[in-house]
Formats: structure tokens, C-alpha cells, sequence
């Protein structure tokens, strides 16, 4: 639809003197010239406004349905055609409500199918959006708003409604505002009703790919969220690339449900992509009913955290243990990898081929029908996806394809390719994008992809870049195709006492596996060791008691305390020991009697560790791990560093 100039860009990568590396989409080609850190940045073609996605998909297929609508176990579908009405009824609102070229306009919602209609109609009016998540505190949305200057916002409920004009009166700028569930979208819809066609034409064509689409502020893991400015042709080069880079994802038989916030640039990109490509998409906002969402939906392709894997895995072996086929289930995931593994050579020996088949009777067909039936791809970023999950699932037939890229690249940068999957890593650069390492082994990104700007936020915008390149924050190495794997992130490196870096997420990652545990917190800024906080996840301790006939269960407090759960993370703590160097192992940890939330301020919406907020929390915690105990410093496990008293 949007041409092949994005297509074209082949780079090749550079044999460097020092550590830097530039590599663009493809394997290094030899007709292809070689690209030089100083060498012109990939630009996108000037598609105009990304509103253009949804009006050429109703144009090409018009009655290809894009939108599903959930009532109860049963879904209706929305055709393109419709879709684009819809869209334009609202546009024609806004344009009626006398919102000029250029406002901003606030979007908060949960993820429904009509965050979507709202946002192409902002673009369709030739406007920008500011996506705002629903879980935001009031001080939170003021900010936003406030800092972005939004003059009008679309909100879901009454609830919502009512915490902004709770704080309307600090923000001069804010003027209307519409609620979906108060009939909103239908009373713009009316509103716009005098307003021609041409004249929405005419405000859809004056968009440029250069102009701003919308503002997207930053989680706030390290103070202040920022505002970060994308633009139209960021969306539809990178919409581009990476319907190029997944064609098999994008099929014609493609549609996947999304359950992320939609504030967030990961299933927003995916929801523009969606529609630019004809996919069918289902909306979820309640992650308590995923799953039987997916089972009637039965998409083709999901998108997820890791957390969201590791749920799905933990809950299935649960499950396995109530029924007394627990060790039939750790059997088949053993099973499992060791295929996936095998797969990775070329070459599966005979016996693990039958254990394989037979597993694949008994559980994996199972699994696959518990999430639909249909799912063949999986698409996981925000934060590292555990190797072991990666082979488990690609042998029961989902390939997580995992990627990498922040909001200020439009969501992706890389990703992994079906045909050539490499676990571990998050793939090559999309095309249209470079990525390079420099001296420090910090990830560089230019291209179609990359932010405009911070939101007037000029300081903040030169520090992020580097000679023309964005500064990512995050350490990687690129191999000899390009493939990039991300080994950590710089501000995250916790440097002991001794001066041994060690990256917090292999053993994160590592110690989360266990379905007991919720989240992990590593520790030991210039400390003698490693050391851990743990919490336990509050959904899965009644089953695992069960599980093991502990009755009555053991309250979240008492587990705390339980020398049978402390056992268990013990063992969990171990098995991820046994992935790092004694140096980089975790020598200690303790329960946290609570749980790091959303809500309690521990945790992004996109459910990132917000590092620093723990540590402050935390820190008698922290020091009581290393509270001078001599056998502390050997690697043996000290009990009472990881517990407090009950006093």
C-alpha cells in the first residue's frame, strides 16, 4: 500500500576497528555499499498522515472484517468499510467541536476497539494524540496533560470522567472532554454531522509524515515521564518494516487479540499495523478473563510481556499438579526444550523424536487448545523473555518471536524472523533501521523509527542523542548477521564491592520461572555479593499448597515466613545460579511480605520493575541481607538474611 521505497534500503554491515557496528534489515550483501557511522540515516517516504493505513485498507478491502467486538463468548466483526465510517463520524466532531489543526487530544481507556476508532479519527482531523493509561493516578494525569497541553480528552467511564475534573482546574488548556461509556463517540458523531467530507479531507491531506502524530509519555522508572513526540511517518515506515519482516504474522488469515494497555507504544503499533494490514484484532481489557477471551477468539498471533508467558507456563504446571500429572507435565517441558534445542542443530535424535510425538498426544495439544487453538506466533518485548519458555513454546508450535525497542522507536527496532529464529537473541534490525554498538557497548538506533523529540523537553532530547544516533540506555552485541542480543540495561548494572558488573535480568528472569514466585528484585550496588527480593505470587500459593497438601493454604503472611516456601524459592534461586558465574550468583535473599504492584508505585503499567522506587522502599530490607553475618560472604545461602523477624 505504501509503496517499496523502505524495501530498497539494504545496508551492509561494517568489519569495524573499534566496536561499533552498523547493520540495517538484511544479512551483510555484496552488492549492496557498506554504511558508515556518517553516512546519511534511512528517511521514510512522505506518506502523509498514518490516518492513510485505515482509509487504503477500506479502499483494497473493504469488506475484510479488522475489528472484532466481544458480547459474552461470542464475537461480532466490524469490516473496513464500517470501520473507516466510524472513524470519520468522530473526526467530524472533533472538527465540529472547533479543535484546530495541530491540538492535542488526551485519550484515556482501558483496551477496547474504540481506543482505536478515537485514535485514526484524531489523525483523520488532523490532530494528535496523547494516550493516557487508565490506571494513572490523579497527579499523574495532571501532569500529562498539563505538560502536553491537551485541549480536550476522551475518557471511558464516569470514573475516569470524574478523577479529571477532580484536577481541571490546573489545567488551563483542557476545554472538552467525552466519555465513551456516556454515549461520547455518538454525540460526536452528531456534532460532525455539518461538516463535509471535503472539508475532512482536506484536513487529513494537509498532515505531512514530518508532522507530530501523537505525544506518548515515558513510564517514569527514573522521575518524571517524559513526553515522546512520534510522528506520522514513523508510524508507517516502521508499519512497513516490520509487516515486511513478518509476513507470515501478517497473513491474510491473521488476527490476534490485544490485552496490553493501548497507552502503551508495544500494542499501539500493533493495533496500527493491524489495520494497516487487514489483520483481524479482538480487544480485552480485563486480564483476569484472557483466557477465555483467547479461547473464543482464537487468534493467529498474540503479543505479550514475558510476565504474560510465564503466567501461562506456571498455571499449566499448577494445573498438572492438582490432577496428580505433575511430573508428567515437567517430563513433557523437559521434552520440550530438549527439541528445541535439538531443532537448533539440524538434528533431533530418534528416541527424543518419540518422547516429542508422544508429549504432544498427552500435553502440548492441550496447551494449544487452552489458548485458542489457532496461535502459531507469539510476539514478546519490553523486557527479557526467559531462553527455556522460548524453546518450550516453539515446541509445542507458538514461536515467540522476540524483539526489541523502546517508545522513542515506535515499539520495534528488531525482531526475530520466523525462518530464522534465534532464541536468546531479539533478532536483526527491521527495515529502515540501523543499529550500532559503540565503544561501551551501548545500543545506538537511527532510522525511520526513531523519535521526533521530548516534548519540550530540549535537554532532555540532546542527551539522547549521539552524532545523529539514539542512545538507548541498553547494552547489546550484534553477531555476524546482525543479530542483535540485549545483555542489559546500563543504568541497571550493579557493580559489587569486588567491581564485578552483573546484569539483574538473567537471574530475574531466572528465579521468576518458579510459579511461586512473583517478582525479583537483584541487589548488591557495591555490596560483597549478589542478593535478592522476592515475592511471591499471591494467584498461584493456593494451588501450590494444595498442590502439596498443605491444608488449610497458607496465607500470603504466613508463606512469607514458611520454611517449605522458603525451600522452594530456595530451589528456584538455585536452578538460576546455576545459569551465571559463582561471582554473579545470588548469595542471599528475603521475602518480601507484599506485593510489588501497579498500584503500590513498584511497577510500570507495561509491569517493568520501577528499580530505583524498590530500592528506596526496600532498603532496610537490603541492609538487613547484609546485616554483617560472616557466613554471608560464602555461597552458602544465609536463612536469616532472607527473612525479617515477625516483630
Amino acid at each position: 500500500m505504501l509503496g517499496t521505497e523502505l524495501s530498497k534500503m539494504r545496508c551492509t554491515r561494517i568489519e569495524p576497528a573499534d566496536k561499533g557496528v552498523t547493520v540495517n534489515d538484511q544479512r551483510p550483501a555484496t552488492t549492496s555499499a557498506a554504511t558508515t557511522p556518517s553516512s546519511p540515516a534511512p528517511v521514510a517516504p512522505d506518506h502523509g498522515s498514518a490516518a492513510r493505513l485505515l482509509a487504503d485498507r477500506a479502499r483494497l478491502t473493504p469488506d475484510r472484517p479488522i475489528l472484532g467486538e466481544r458480547h459474552g463468548d461470542t464475537w461480532t466483526t466490524i469490516p473496513a468499510s464500517d470501520v473507516l465510517a466510524r472513524v470519520r463520524g468522530i473526526a467530524k466532531g472533533f472538527v465540529a467541536a472547533g479543535l484546530e489543526p495541530g491540538a492535542h487530544v488526551a485519550i484515556l481507556s482501558r483496551t477496547r476497539l474504540e481506543w482505536t476508532l478515537v485514535d485514526f479519527a484524531v489523525w483523520t482531523a488532523g490532530l494528535v494524540s496523547v494516550p493516557v493509561y487508565e490506571t494513572s493516578s490523579p497527579d499523574q494525569i495532571r501532569w500529562i496533560l498539563g505538560d502536553s497541553e491537551s485541549v480536550a480528552i476522551v475518557v471511558e467511564q464516569e470514573d475516569h470522567a470524574r478523577r479529571v475534573a477532580g484536577i481541571a482546574a490546573d489545567l488551563p488548556h483542557l476545554g472538552q472532554h467525552w466519555t465513551i461509556d456516556g454515549g461520547g463517540l455518538d454525540d460526536l458523531t452528531r456534532l460532525g454531522e455539518d461538516v463535509t467530507d471535503e472539508e475532512l479531507d482536506a484536513r487529513t491531506a494537509a498532515v505531512h509524515g514530518h508532522d507530530d502524530a501523537t505525544i506518548i509519555y515515558t513510564s517514569g522508572t527514573t522521575g518524571r515521564p517524559k513526553g515522546c513526540v512520534l510522528r506520522h511517518d514513523n508510524f508507517t515506515g516502521t508499519v512497513e518494516g516490520a509487516a515486511e519482516a513478518m509476513p507470515e504474522v501478517v497473513a491474510d488469515d491473521a488476527s490476534t487479540l490485544l490485552f496490553i494497555p493501548m497507552a502503551h507504544v508495544f500494542a499501539r503499533f500493533i493495533a496500527v499495523m493491524s489495520v494497516a494490514e487487514g489483520v483481524l484484532v479482538g480487544h480485552e481489557p480485563d486480564t483476569k478473563d484472557l483466557m477465555q477471551a483467547v479461547s473464543t477468539f482464537k487468534p493467529t498471533f498474540l503479543l505479550a510481556v514475558p510476565r504474560v508467558f510465564e503466567k501461562i507456563y506456571n498455571s499449566a504446571e499448577q494445573k498438572a499438579d492438582l490432577g496428580g500429572r505433575g511430573k508428567i507435565f515437567r517430563a513433557a517441558a523437559d521434552t520440550a526444550v530438549a527439541h528445541s534445542q535439538a531443532l537448533a542443530t539440524g538434528k533431533v535424535p530418534l528416541v527424543l523424536s518419540l518422547k516429542f510425538r508422544l508429549f504432544d498426544k498427552l500435553v502440548y495439544a492441550k496447551l494449544r487448545d487452552a489458548i485458542g487453538g489457532r496461535v502459531r506466533y507469539a510476539i514478546s518485548g519490553s523486557a527479557p523473555l526467559s531462553p527455556r519458555l522460548s524453546h518450550f513454546f516453539r515446541s509445542i508450535g507458538v514461536l515467540i518471536l522476540e524483539g526489541y525497542g523502546l517508545t522513542e522507536t515506535t515499539a520495534p527496532a528488531t525482531v526475530n524472523r520466523a525462518a530464522e529464529l534465534r532464541i536468546g537473541s531479539v533478532g536483526r534490525a527491521l527495515p529502515g533501521v540501523e543499529i550500532r554498538i559503540a565503544d561501551d557497548e551501548e545500543i545506538l538506533i537511527r532510522g525511520v523509527d526513531v523519535f521526533d523529540r521530548y516534548w519540550q523537553n530540549p535537554e532532555a532530547t540532546t542527551k539522547a542523542f549521539a552524532d545523529g544516533w539514539f542512545r538507548t540506555g541498553d547494552l547489546g552485541r550484534l553477531d555476524g548477521d546482525g543479530v542483535l542480543t540485549v545483555t542489559g540495561r546500563a543504568k541497571e548494572l550493579i557493580v559489587t564491592a569486588s567491581g564485578k558488573n552483573v546484569a539483574p535480568a538473567p537471574l530475574e528472569d531466572g528465579v521468576r520461572e518458579h510459579p511461586l514466585v512473583g517478582q525479583v528484585v537483584v541487589v548488591g550496588e557495591g555490596k560483597p555479593f549478589v542478593a535478592a527480593l522476592v515475592t511471591l505470587d499471591r494467584d498461584m500459593l493456593p494451588g501450590w499448597c494444595e498442590a502439596r497438601g498443605i491444608s488449610p493454604a497458607l496465607s500470603a503472611h504466613e508463606a512469607a515466613y514458611d520454611e517449605r516456601v522458603l525451600a522452594a524459592v530456595q530451589d528456584a534461586v538455585d536452578t538460576a545460579n546455576g545459569r551465571v558465574s559463582r561471582a554473579e550468583s545470588v548469595r542471599s535473599f528475603t521475602i518480601l511480605d507484599t506485593e510489588l504492584t501497579e498500584a503500590s508505585g513498584h511497577l510500570t503499567p507495561k509491569l517493568t520493575i520501577k528499580r530505583n522506587v524498590v530500592l528506596k522502599d526496600f532498603a532496610a530490607d537490603i541492609e538487613h541481607i547484609y546485616s554483617g553475618s560472616k557466613v554471608q560472604t560464602t555461597a552458602t545461602p544465609v536463612v536469616p538474611g532472607r527473612r525479617r523477624s515477625r516483630a
